[in-house]
């Protein structure tokens, strides 16, 4: 008897149905399955909730089963899903059901649709419209963001774009964090080191489409005297011509680095283990380029 009311005492603990997951009273699961035009799961589909007001709740990736979950408070949200190659997906998901479960169901996103691609010839990088950054965590806190500032580079487009081929030199010693003091530790021997290696370097081996105006640029980067194989996340922005009647074709790009991988291995250590610059280094590239030889008056 005693342990039939003890037993009855127990709070309940309900589970969410599709997910076996145990879901806190005034919470819901927000789930759903991103697929393709035929059906087949988009693993690794980037996912972010955000509540009414605008501010982000959760965000992640699909598992390779194109499933999102997610146990959120209850209330009214966004579900922002996109993936390479595709067009992304907005929609608004009420949870209301204390514990239970909400969500779209299946999302199905459609492939983007691919802007023109340049014929095929050499062009270069317009420095006066191309941005290469960087981003680097500070003592666990924050990112710094720097850029640097003088570079040049040279692409040329074969008969596809599978047979192109990319070369770019960056001046190490342009570096440029808006802070003197670190810029000039940057190009010590600490880190960059410029007097012995004045340049970085980045030659293709392949360009590969990946769907839609998504492509990976694979190659190698010379970085600190070290060459190592990177890969950039590229998205094709298309064709334009500009004021000044050129052709142009813009590329936005991004990768990670981690420079122990280049022998840049200062550190120094806070309280509590914590580094005062992280090891992963994320890359920004913003470029625009235009046909070799264009002449412009706005440079």
């Amino acid at each position: 008897m005693i342990s039939r009311l003890i037993d009855r005492r127990k709070p309940s603990r309900r589970r969410g149905s599709s997910a076996g997951l145990a879901v806190p009273s005034g919470a819901g699961l927000l789930t759903c399955r991103v697929v393709d035009p035929v059906g087949e799961p988009l693993g690794q589909a980037d996912f972010t909730v955000t509540d009414s007001r605008g501010q982000k709740v959760v965000s992640g990736q699909a598992d390779p089963y194109g499933r999102v979950v997610a146990t959120v408070p209850l209330g009214d949200y966004r579900l922002h899903v996109s993936a390479d190659g595709f067009d992304p997906y907005r929609g608004t998901v009420p949870v209301t059901a204390d514990r239970g479960v909400a969500g779209p169901g299946d999302i199905t996103l459609q492939t983007s649709q691919s802007f023109s691609l340049p014929k095929s010839g050499d062009w270069e990088i317009e420095q006066a419209h191309t941005r290469i950054g960087f981003s680097a965590r500070h003592i666990g806190l924050a990112k710094v963001y720097g850029r640097f500032n003088r570079f040049a580079g040279a692409i040329r487009i074969g008969r596809t774009v599978e047979e192109s081929a990319m070369h770019v030199v960056i001046d190490a010693a342009s570096i440029d964090t808006n802070v003197k003091m670190r810029d000039d530790h940057l190009r010590s021997g600490d880190f960059l080191d410029v007097e012995r290696y004045p340049t970085l370097e980045f030659y293709s081996e392949r360009f590969v489409h990946r769907g839609g105006n998504a492509w990976t640029i694979t190659g190698g980067l010379t970085l600190h005297g070290v060459t190592r194989t990177v890969s950039l996340d590229a998205n094709y922005g298309g064709i334009r011509v500009g004021m000044e009647d050129e052709t142009r074709l813009a590329v936005k790009a991004t990768t990670e680095l981690h420079r122990e991988d280049y022998t840049i291995n200062w550190q120094t250590m806070l309280a509590r283990g914590i580094a005062v610059v992280g090891s992963t280094v994320q890359i920004d590239l913003d470029i625009q380029v235009v046909p070799k030889g264009t002449e412009l008056k706005f440079k």
